[in-house]
């Protein structure tokens, strides 16, 4: 049995009942509503509760009445790691003694009692006020209590300095608190980011040789020269010999093949060592700190799989399954077969010796200086177990962020972010008409995703080279490079097979001949043309607009053409507002009549607006509720900044 009088639920956000966090960056808002009743007629207040996970000490802030017993506020959190949130909700009697007493002023009523009445609260709100606080309450006291001054008693029990009083110095009476909530802050690249992938041993400048980490070194100021601030890389380490991929995955490798570089171990070592034809641990660190101080962070590869022949096989063999016949289980996904890859054996009686080798793995390249991870397939691995290592490395290393690798079923990936991961691949690479984008976009910003699955988009990778990019021309490659850059605030690209447009694809399948996966490729890296410099464009133009480093503050405007598609974006306050035009078709011009969501923009009819392109610095003034767009595959989409 209880005194409460209040209900608290319907609290939003929260996932699962708070069976997982949320997730935020340093800096942003947590914008906290619940349905708070109170049974009759009475005053009710409710506050957010919230604090650093770490602290003793809740910070509150008042919540504020919506409709139908709504009630909302909004917390920042400034500092990386685990904050607490829950909601408190009390009968305010102060509150609703001074909103009883002014009603029945209102109706000419004699309130001596109620004046009376009234003393017991204000000795009650005495006790939490300072030296100049307690000596007006005292005075309101005695007026309270002074039949021969009743009408000044009156004006001060309805005044705004009392009301005040007991609004910011509430007694909370028999108040009621909701479940503990937890939010999980990152830093803000968890947030925004712009990732180039490229294979370190094509980054020799004479053709057959193996690059190395030195040649990686030479080509930063490119990568930096483009926009992007996290170079990923494919895994690093010493690529297996037995049962070595040839060219374009062939079953068998001829001599000087190069072989899969996620066929991980040899007799060079294995997930701690360097593939020797890279350099040298030193040199690593070198390329490292030469990259951080262009502005860009090297992200690696964790690939959790071995090849046949990685140290791990003979020093713990119950750590892989074997057939009935006592060869070794190699990895499939049938039809499709990685016969230069065993995975490991997550049910093993040595899990735990598994689990603590896999997390030492990790924090031999945090110690020397990575603070970015993208795994591979994370799916194929259990889901407890991302949890506790993600847990494991963010308790001493908050910085790190992971990005998982996961083209799987929707709940899967879901389901990894829920679990810890910091960003997710999605299905852009595959949506490509403007209704599937927008469907696809409003799923990942209007429903509980937006919460805790951060998008990374890449129109495509190493392992994906979509239909729609094989034998594209320059404006296709414009097209899915633009949307992904102002959809998605983290974007991923693989290159340079991408500007260069190298899109051959294998005969009937959405993969890449002659694939840098499995052979060493020669590129002229000083090569220049204009789809590089128009993604450097792009990528400058996130890095200056705080509407385009966030996902979820987008709306779409109606556009009287089904080969346009166009979109409002804004940041927390509405003090950076851009508009997004993109032609989906690449061979054609396209034209029609947009309107600007005025009432989401505050905007009177006949407002004048200027927007700028950004891209091409030409200006435009619009003075209308719906105007003329065109759009040519010279330059396939506007960027505006809209100026009010």
């Amino acid at each position: 049995m209880t005194r409460e009088r209040i209900v608290i639920e319907n609290i939003e956000p929260q996932l699962q009942g708070g069976d997982f966090f949320i997730k935020r960056v340093t800096g942003e808002l947590v914008h906290v509503t619940a349905d708070v009743l109170g049974d009759g007629h009475d005053v009710l207040e409710a506050e957010v509760c919230f604090k650093r996970k770490t602290d003793k000490t809740w910070q509150t802030v008042r919540m504020n009445p919506l409709v139908n017993d709504a009630y909302a506020a909004s917390f920042s959190v400034e500092h990386q790691g685990f904050y607490e949130y829950k909601i408190r909700g009390w009968i305010d009697h102060p509150l609703n003694w001074q909103h009883g007493i002014e009603a029945k002023l209102k109706d000419a009523q004699y309130v001596k009692s109620e004046l009376l009445d009234g003393i017991q609260h204000l000795e009650a709100v005495a006790e939490k006020l300072d030296d100049d606080g307690k000596q007006y309450v005292a005075h309101v006291k005695e007026l309270f209590a002074d039949e021969n001054r009743y009408d000044e008693a009156c004006k001060y029990a309805i005044s705004e300095d009392l009301h005040r009083i007991f609004k910011d110095h509430p007694t909370r009476n028999l108040a009621h608190e909701s479940k503990t909530l937890e939010v999980y802050v990152d830093r803000y690249k968890a947030r925004f980011s712009t990732w180039y992938e490229f294979f370190p041993r094509s980054a020799s400048e004479e053709s057959g040789k193996h690059g190395t980490f030195k040649d990686c070194e030479r080509l930063l100021p490119r990568v930096a020269g483009m926009g992007f601030d996290t170079l990923y890389f494919p895994p690093i380490h010493p690529i297996g010999e037995v049962n070595r991929k040839g060219r374009n995955n062939a079953t068998n490798a001829e001599p000087g093949d190069s072989g899969v570089p996620w066929g991980i171990g040899s007799k060079h070592g294995g997930h701690k060592a360097i593939h020797p034809e890279l350099g040298t641990e030193q040199d690593f660190k070198n390329l490292i700190n030469h990259a951080e101080s262009l502005g860009i962070e090297v992200a690696m590869d964790l690939a959790f799989q071995a090849a046949p022949d990685h140290p791990y096989l003979t020093e713990h063999p119950t750590w892989f399954r074997k057939r009935p016949d006592g060869t070794m289980q190699y990895a499939e996904n049938p039809p499709k077969k990685y016969q230069d890859i065993v995975n490991f054996y997550w049910e093993t009686e040595d899990f735990k010796d598994l689990w603590q080798e896999l997390l030492s793995v990790a924090l031999h390249w945090v110690d020397m200086g990575i603070k970015i991870f993208r795994v591979d397939n994370p799916h194929t691995k259990p889901f407890y177990f991302w949890n506790w290592f993600i847990s494991e490395i963010k308790k001493k290393h908050p910085d790190v962020l992971f990005l998982a690798e996961a083209f799987s079923r929707p709940k899967i990936m879901q389901q990894l972010a829920k679990q810890g991961y910091s960003q997710s691949y999605t299905y852009f690479t595959w949506r490509t008409s403007k209704h599937e984008l927008i469907e696809y976009m409003t799923e990942l910003t209007q429903t509980k995703q937006k919460e805790y699955y951060r998008p990374n988009f890449w129109p495509n990778t190493p392992d994906i080279n979509p239909w729609h990019l094989q034998g594209a021309n320059e404006a296709q490659h414009l097209i899915r490079y633009a949307l992904a850059a102002t959809l998605s605030s983290n974007i991923g690209l693989y290159g340079p097979v991408y500007e260069f447009m190298e899109s051959d694809p294998v005969p009937g399948k959405e993969e890449y001949m002659n694939s840098e996966k499995y052979q060493i490729r020669h590129w002229d890296w000083n090569k220049d043309n204009k789809l590089i410099r128009l993604i450097s464009k792009i990528n400058a133009a996130r890095k200056q607009h705080m509407a385009l480093q966030q996902t979820n503050n987008i709306r779409f405007c109606d556009i009287q053409n089904e080969g346009l598609i166009a979109f409002y974006k804004w940041d927390e306050g509405f003090k950076n507002e851009i508009l997004v035009v993109v032609s989906l078709d690449p061979y054609y011009k396209q034209a029609g009549n947009l309107r600007l969501p005025y009432e989401l923009m505050s905007l009177a009819p006949g407002s004048e607006l200027t927007l700028k392109d950004v891209i091409t610095d030409s200006t435009y003034t619009w003075n209308d509720e719906w105007n003329y767009v065109e759009l040519h595959p010279a330059l396939p989409f506007h960027i505006f900044q809209i100026f009010k």
